[in-house]
């Protein structure tokens, strides 16, 4: 190839390396990577180094998803496989696997089985940007977004009316609908940032410093955020959708009949698994008379979804009640919560935490933050959107939202 990118025959008289020669621009012209301009010579395509490079890459991609897909005896003849380096739309089916896609820059990506019936393949980014996910759990993997957030311009709306200035204080009295607990996700976003060098400033009294140009530096941070966790992952059941058709607890099957979107689930691959327990469950719920279906028509009767949180949180504290030796109190919304944080309970309707007293026990909502605080005296007032823990006994201790 000369400056101009174009290939001429060679000057040797070599038959042999002559007609791998054509061979192989004969190849590259049929995958419209070089252009045959007569004579004998072709012009290369611009970035045909790159093009091959990814080319070879994601043969290797599909002869490991065909290696993992045997492995694991899931048949999945004539299913197109899905590589994708940058997702545009939401995924949700059964993970398979989660491996190294670049160990050197500690990138990972997941193999899914769609219920649209497609195995696909994606790059999530950075390794601690996505919290491990067992293997078969079914999940919802969104791509995250690159711009400012309702947060962002929330935070930027409050400080313009208050000389640059942000809190929890200011919020709350700049829109008195808002919760305590919505204003502290506002704060958790402005730490983030402040620790990412992206601008906002926090007070010795605890107020932010919030620069007038905050938008811009906030869709700066969100790019910058992309790059190391491109997708949003979140589990929506651990167990097997097998296993769901009859399972005492609010599952994703029940929200998926409820908005009627079943019709997006394609009858192959994964998506038949899911159809054919769609169906099973609609049924146990009716018999459960918690729904009621005639014909083709499916009403989940009111309350329905809150009776199987019940049901369930009854089945679980009655298992941890034989464990503990106590008795279950449920918390109720506006009651206070005191006790040591014992350990994080897994339900399907999702993460709990065990609050053990010295006669008895609760199980309330889980947040993240607890992790660091098991073993500790903490207390809070239940609301309907969690609770703001204060950590230590008294009213003294620091607080936690």
């Amino acid at each position: 190839m000369d400056g101009a990118r174009e290939v001429s025959p060679a000057d040797d008289n070599d038959p042999f390396q002559q007609s791998i020669a054509a061979g192989r621009l004969r190849k590259l012209k049929a995958m419209d990577l070089a252009e045959d301009i007569g004579g004998g010579r072709y012009l290369l395509a611009d970035g045909l180094e790159n093009t091959l490079r990814r080319m070879g890459e994601r043969g290797d991609i599909i002869r490991l998803m065909q290696r993992e897909l045997t492995a694991r005896r899931l048949d999945r003849a004539g299913v197109e496989q899905v590589v994708l380096t940058e997702l545009r739309e939401p995924i949700v089916g059964r993970l398979i696997q989660r491996g190294f896609s670049d160990e050197h820059r500690d990138r990972h990506y997941v193999m899914v089985d769609g219920i649209d019936g497609r195995v696909h393949y994606v790059d999530i980014g950075r390794g601690d940007a996505t919290p491990p996910v067992p293997e078969n759990a079914t999940v919802r993997i969104e791509p995250t977004k690159a711009y400012a957030s309702q947060a962002d311009r929330t935070v930027d709306a409050v400080a313009r009316a208050n000389d640059g200035r942000y809190s929890i204080d200011l919020h709350l009295r700049h829109d008195p609908n808002a919760s305590e607990a919505f204003a502290a996700s506002h704060v958790r976003r402005l730490e983030a940032m402040r620790r990412a060098g992206a601008g906002p400033e926090r007070q010795a009294d605890g107020s932010w410093s919030i620069p007038h140009d905050h938008l811009s530096r906030a869709e700066t941070f969100a790019q910058q955020q992309q790059r190391d966790r491109p997708v949003t992952l979140s589990i929506l059941s651990p167990s097997p959708v097998t296993e769901l058709t009859a399972k005492e607890a609010p599952t994703w099957l029940d929200r998926e009949l409820e908005g009627g979107s079943s019709s997006t689930v394609r009858d192959t691959g994964f998506g038949r698994e899911v159809r054919t327990a769609l169906a099973a469950r609609r049924q146990w719920l009716i018999e459960q008379q918690l729904a009621d279906g005639h014909g083709h028509g499916f009403r989940l009767h009111s309350g329905a979804m809150e009776t199987l949180r019940w049901r369930e949180l009854k089945n679980a504290s009655g298992r941890l009640a034989g464990q503990l030796g106590k008795r279950f109190e449920p918390a109720c919304v506006g009651e206070r919560v005191e006790g040591v944080i014992a350990r994080r309970v897994d339900l399907e309707s999702g993460p709990y935490a065990l609050v053990e007293r010295s006669r008895d026990f609760t199980l309330v909502p889980w947040r993240d933050v607890l992790d660091r605080n098991i073993g500790k005296v903490a207390s809070g007032i239940m609301r309907a959107d969690g609770i703001s823990w204060q950590i230590g006994r008294g009213r003294s201790g620091p607080e936690i939202n």
